[in-house]
């Protein structure tokens, strides 16, 4: 390994080479060095309510007892299925005090998505919102959880704004189904039984599991990533390091403050809003629904906020959105894009629009998630995913695993540091396929490599589709379509698609030839959430394949 990367020329001045993971013995010890230290300051901003440090403190102390009082011991799986709300933070708070481990929750899965995440996980405990809790219903029975939380939009907006929001979520808007959890204990009662009891502070050490957070593979069967309290110390260190250049130039006495429109149940929420903003006291403006670009816009008018991260997606929609120019952007310092690809039309407009150039940068959920990324002091954007950030090592690999040394040539990206899994939740065998002897972990994109260390991701090894910048795995699709009735096989690909990227289409072959799209869709519907449902159907006599039988989506693709 060479002490000296070609990258680390490409670093700006003050950005170190490396960082300290063992800065803090856990993620506990450095929740509460920030809650101590800033516990005067505005923590969150929600619905125009601020929280916070010492708010946020007092509430996740009160929750870690009450999820003691229940009998979860350390190590026990708690998840969360919530939008970004106040009571995020806490729940996450409260769950690593209390020893426990987080399990992140898409709150729009449908309930065999949820069955499969709670039973791999083990979740003994859910904190779910209200809106959702009538799929927990449909699968609660099959799964290992025994205690539910109950959180509601207006839950922590004081007694008069909170009764008349949730008035208007549960009657006016209809966003609550009904449903029957007897076991559910409101998230304001379990506050207030944990404040009259005792909590036990845990023996906790940064190399225990702070958090699963479920990915797909190639597999496409939804997994774990184990990521101990190290390995988000440790990304949380390096992003402040990577931002630092630009954040120095933040007008003494302003508080630092991001928006928080991707959500926190995403690794790239979780980590570079969420505990970043902890660890730098800075606000966090929680927007619950960044596809309500009129309310987005609406909220970010009423503030100054220094860092945006968000998807090309989202770049995109809010600068061709006509109320754009009510918000003020001038105190942008950081737009730092992820999850997909952030494309050169929307870089180009969103730099003329608000003079701050989108940052792009690279990662995984085995990454905690950040691995590479463009200097925050870029004027223009690259179309690169950046260099390696401190504390990491990528290199190119071939088939057979060896080092791609000649520059240009494509090789599959792998990521050495901190940041990087302890493995897959109880895989060995699929841990096994991602890492290499000398401790690289292979992304499975294909990238190549500039005399400068900039990477360029050029194609993808699994044929996984990426939809506003989360994973699709073709392989899950098909199997929920392949239970359409009327469907004989069926084949998943991605396609080029204007506002998300990418989206899914399903190329079928009928045994019932008055099969419809309209009754494909609907069942997709069922059973896949919103982002993984398939938008456009072809149907063919038969699917390419190999001579085994194996489908050739690869044909598909070029042809689509």
């Amino acid at each position: 390994m060479n002490a000296n990367p070609i990258w680390l020329k490409s670093y700006p001045e003050g950005v170190p080479a490396d960082i300290n993971p063992n800065a803090y013995s856990s993620l506990v010890g450095l929740l509460e060095d920030s809650f101590s230290k800033f516990s005067d300051r505005t923590a969150y901003c929600f619905m125009g309510k601020e929280f916070s440090f010492a708010q946020t403190d007092q509430d996740s102390m009160a929750m870690a007892a009450y999820l003691q009082s229940l009998g979860l011991n350390k190590g026990d799986r708690v998840a969360i299925m919530m939008p970004n709300v106040p009571q995020y933070p806490v729940a996450v708070a409260a769950i690593l005090r209390a020893g426990l481990v987080v399990v992140n929750v898409n709150p729009l899965y449908t309930a065999r998505e949820l069955e499969h995440q709670l039973k791999d996980s083990g979740a003994k405990a859910i904190v779910i919102i209200e809106n959702f809790a009538a799929t927990l219903e449909k699968c609660i029975a099959q799964t290992p959880v025994q205690h539910v939380v109950l959180a509601s939009m207006g839950d922590r907006l004081g007694l008069l704004k909170g009764s008349l929001v949730n008035y208007v979520v549960r009657n006016v808007k209809k966003m609550v189904p009904a449903f029957h959890l007897p076991q559910g204990v409101r998230f304001n009662e379990a506050l207030s039984k944990g404040r009259q009891q005792a909590f036990r502070k845990p023996e906790l050490s940064a190399d225990d599991i702070a958090v699963l957070q479920y990915t797909g593979g190639t597999t496409g069967v939804s997994k774990g990533a184990v990521l101990l309290h190290r390995n988000v110390i440790a990304n949380v260190l390096q992003s402040e390091a990577w931002n630092s250049p630009v954040m120095e130039r933040m007008p003494a006495g302003q508080q630092p403050t991001s928006v928080c429109a991707l959500p926190l149940y995403h690794i790239f929420a979780f980590t570079v809003n969420m505990m970043l903003g902890l660890r730098m006291g800075g606000k966090t403006i929680l927007i619950p629904n960044p596809r309500d670009l009129p309310a987005v816009l609406k909220e970010l008018s009423k503030h100054t906020f220094h860092s945006f991260p968000a998807v090309n997606t989202l770049f995109n929609g809010l600068a061709n959105h006509p109320d754009f120019g009510t918000v003020n952007w001038s105190n942008l310092l950081v737009s730092l894009g992820g999850g997909t690809a952030v494309t050169p039309n929307v870089a180009k407009l969103w730099l003329e629009k608000t003079g701050c150039p989108i940052c792009e940068g690279y990662g995984l959920s085995e990454t905690s998630p950040s691995a590479s990324c463009n200097p925050t002091t870029s004027t223009e954007f690259t179309g690169t995913i950046g260099v390696p950030i401190p504390g990491t090592w990528m290199k190119l690999l071939d088939d057979e695993g060896n080092e791609v040394t000649t520059p240009g040539t494509p090789g599959e990206i792998a990521i050495k540091g901190p940041q990087v899994m302890a493995g897959y939740w109880q895989r060995p065998d699929e841990t096994a396929k991602v890492m290499t002897a000398d401790g690289y972990f292979k992304s499975g994109d294909i990238g190549t490599v500039d005399a400068r260390g900039f990477f360029k991701i050029v194609d993808r090894k699994k044929d996984m589709i990426l939809v506003s910048g989360f994973n699709v795995y073709p392989n899950e699709v098909e199997e929920v379509a392949s239970g359409c009735p009327g469907v004989l096989e069926c084949a998943a690909i991605g396609v080029p698609d204007e506002k998300t990227g990418e989206t899914v289409k399903l190329v079928v072959v009928r045994k019932d030839p008055a099969l419809t799209e309209a009754q494909i869709i609907a069942y997709c519907r069922e059973n896949m959430t919103a982002y993984k449902q398939p938008r456009v159907i072809e149907f063919r006599d038969e699917l390419p394949k190999t001579p085994v039988g194996k489908i050739l989506r690869r044909e598909l693709r070029a042809k689509a």
